[in-house]
């Protein structure tokens, strides 16, 4: 591997690593300190092994390089001395200052930064950007094609989120045992708004989708790791993630189009993954606890049989019931209709759907196309232009546009 190949892939998996070990280490107020050092590491990385031979660990050498920026910084900028030694305890005083990068002080920073950025005086969308540049090692502008906006809104949004945390005196620590069960639910929901970014996200760069999901699950991983975290609604919300991410390649057509779940190849569909949901899924059925992440996943595992039975979309309707009886929300209500349509009918579905009225959204013009054809076809053909006419990107135009073209 070159080093134009490798230094991406490192910047990947151990910029985050690096940043939340350091964040961890000078605090709060330093986030940005810890960032910079991380940045500064890498960019040693692309001046050096452009012209001299790739090291023979390249990780350990990025964590040494890391380790010295952090000691000079901390030395130059008498932060050290400042903040740092007062705070250090009598038996630390006569050691060497260090920057622990063990397997399981990575493993034990990343997770205490998330609960920080997860606190809930941070705003839901800074939230996501932090886990995506400090724990994720996403840059700038690949947050910015995510979020579909410009890299100066992303750079305000992350500033802003800094400013919380420092103002707001947010620890970076895990929180006491009494109080976890309060605070993973913002966790939680950050991660998966993190992998809907991805799996429904609009950004036409379909790599950076995947790894936004891959990404989400990685850190939910990090929570099932730790004995504190691993609960019901976090196997919950990985079966989930494990189910979703199981079609995502059936999803992309050969040209880059959409393709709805009744016309996806089954064979696209990552049986590995859909095992290891339905062990999740196992799991998450432990104690008395029922999250929205446990009718999502139950829903989504009814997904993964692709033949059309009336005990599948009828479990999928009740499963639906009790989602919406838990958790209003108006995309589940969509999709709870088009499972009523095949348990009741489309005349039923129709009756439902039309009390919504989500003028603005795209979908809901789709859904009352698809209930319409064959009932009524110039409504059905009405609809679909109205979702035509709404859709953002090309690939959602496409999709509607074929469907509009069957009525010629």
């Amino acid at each position: 591997m070159t080093h134009q190949e490798l230094i991406p892939h490192l910047f990947r998996t151990e910029f985050g690593k690096i940043t939340a070990v350091l964040c961890r280490r000078f605090g709060p107020d330093h986030v940005e300190v810890a960032e910079d050092i991380a940045s500064e590491t890498f960019m040693l990385a692309i001046e050096t092994w452009t012209y001299s031979k790739i090291p023979e660990n390249p990780t350990a050498w990025l964590y040494a390089v890391a380790k010295n920026k952090a000691r000079n910084h901390l030395t130059r900028q008498h932060i050290f001395a400042d903040k740092v030694i007062p705070n250090i305890t009598p038996s630390e005083e006569a050691t060497e200052f260090n920057v622990d990068l063990s397997n399981q002080n990575i493993a034990d920073s990343q997770l205490q930064m998330l609960f920080a950025i997860c606190h809930p005086a941070i705003p839901v969308e800074s939230q996501i950007g932090l886990a995506l540049r400090i724990l994720c090692g996403f840059g700038i502008e690949e947050i910015a094609n995510a979020f579909l906006t410009n890299k100066e809104t992303i750079n305000k949004r992350l500033f802003r989120a800094r400013e919380k945390l420092r103002a707001e005196k947010i620890p970076i620590e895990f929180p006491a045992p009494s109080n976890i069960d309060s605070r993973i639910d913002a966790v939680l929901q950050t991660l998966y708004l993190l992998f809907n970014e991805g799996y429904y996200s609009e950004s036409q760069d379909g790599v950076l989708r995947e790894e936004l999901c891959q990404e989400a699950i990685r850190l939910t991983k990090h929570l099932l790791d730790n004995e504190q975290t691993n609960t019901p609604p976090v196997n919950a919300l990985m079966a989930l993630m494990c189910f979703h991410s199981s079609r995502f390649q059936a999803r992309k057509g050969q040209n880059g189009e959409f393709v709805l779940y009744q016309n996806q190849d089954e064979s696209l569909w990552n049986q590995s993954l859909i095992i290891s949901g339905a062990f999740y899924l196992k799991e998450a059925s432990q104690g008395s606890r029922i999250s929205k992440y446990h009718f999502e996943a139950s829903i989504a595992y009814w997904h993964t049989i692709k033949e059309d039975t009336q005990e599948k979309w009828e479990n999928i309707l009740q499963l639906y019931n009790q989602l919406l009886q838990l958790e209003y929300s108006p995309i589940a209500a969509l999709n709870r209709t088009y499972a009523l349509a095949k348990v009741s009918g489309k005349e039923a579905a129709i009756i439902e759907a039309e009390k919504f009225k989500l003028v603005d959204n795209h979908f809901y013009f789709v859904l009352l196309g698809e209930l319409y054809k064959g009932i009524d076809n110039t409504k059905a053909k009405a609809h679909l232009e109205q979702a035509l006419a709404l859709a953002k990107t090309s690939t959602d135009q496409q999709t509607i546009q074929r469907s509009i073209d069957l009525f010629k």
